[in-house]
């Protein structure tokens, strides 16, 4: 028989009035264990998603000689490289923990989350941003693109991408180390961010929760304005182009404002206004640790004609390497 809850008398409760806490307790999505198995399956379909979806854009821009020496491609990868990493961070251990009830997660490893989640994620924002730069270049500047926006330069702004990443999580860890923690210990989450450990510490947090604003928030909100700003430039360039190249253009700056509306908005409402966490709160880090990363192999591929023929330049090759090693076998 099911029960109908994972939660019992005996659950792991710490007492640290004398040491430090050593585990924190996740509160979760749900208490109902139907819905936690529901809620497992759903998980697992969409991680199966994430690693499918991102690997196969991977090796297409990989293998296809098209797409692979073009710019927006060589982001695009390095891209799903990150989605698939964000997803890789959370959302096994919330599948472990639905399917057995477990809760616990040790010190280290709640630091761990934090410092991969903001690493991967700061890396994510600015990679979108350089996604929006390389557009703007394309479109209005094209005859001077192929020598801006040459292979050297990409992996020197890749480079700053994943460096400004790094330098955004280890300040955000620093933070939250300054911090004693000796008293409560459960986090109002599913996984362990910022926002929720800040208020486990046993001191007054509000300094630590405005610099947290002022580092995730203000990077969020810095990104996301030049990304409009970018957007705009380019919808502005677009009028007076013919119809045929401006269609084209709009197709593929759609694709991209979508996926930076999926990202940044959930990020803006956690980071920026940490004030009003709730159960809302957890939607939308549902949103940008799960749902994101699922959905943006789906619209790039699906919404790029260019990313469809070059999948289909690659399924072709593939089969046609598989058919020649059967026959020199026979």
């Amino acid at each position: 028989m099911i029960k109908n809850s994972c939660f019992s008398l005996q659950d792991p409760v710490i007492f640290m009035n004398v040491s430090r806490v050593t585990e924190f307790i996740f509160l979760g999505l749900s208490r109902s264990r139907p819905i936690q198995l529901l809620l497992f399956v759903l998980v697992m379909m969409c991680y199966a998603a994430i690693l499918l979806g991102n690997l196969l854009i991977v090796l297409t821009v990989h293998i296809d000689s098209h797409v692979q020496k073009l710019p927006m491609y060589f982001f695009l990868a390095n891209l799903s490289i990150i989605d698939t990493s964000v997803g890789s961070v959370i959302v096994p251990k919330v599948a472990a923990d639905l399917v057995t009830c477990g809760r616990a997660i040790s010190f280290g490893g709640c630091m761990s989350q934090l410092f991969f989640l903001h690493f991967f994620g700061g890396s994510e924002m600015l990679l979108l941003t350089l996604m929006a730069y390389d557009r703007y270049v394309a479109i209005c500047h094209p005859l001077t693109y192929t020598t801006t926006m040459n292979r050297p330069r990409c992996i020197r702004l890749l480079c700053f991408c994943w460096t400004g990443g790094l330098l955004h999580s280890a300040s955000q860890l620093f933070l939250v180390l300054r911090l004693p923690f000796c008293g409560p210990n459960e986090v109002d989450n599913f996984f362990c961010d910022v926002p929720q450990v800040v208020k486990l510490a046993c001191v007054d947090s509000h300094v630590t929760e405005i610099l947290m604003v002022a580092n995730s928030g203000l990077l969020s909100l810095v990104c996301f304005v030049i990304l409009l700003v970018s957007y705009g430039i380019i919808l502005s360039t677009l009028q007076g182009r013919f119809r045929e190249s401006r269609g084209k253009a709009l197709y593929t700056c759609s694709s991209h404002l979508t996926v930076v509306s999926l990202f940044f908005l959930p990020c803006l409402f956690v980071y920026l206004v940490p004030i009003f966490s709730s159960s809302l709160d957890k939607v939308a880090s549902v949103f940008y640790t799960t749902i994101t990363p699922f959905l943006n192999p789906m619209i790039y591929s699906l919404r790029n004609r260019e990313m469809k023929e070059a999948m289909g330049r690659v399924s072709k090759k593939l089969i046609f390497s598989h058919w020649s090693q059967k026959q020199v076998e026979r």
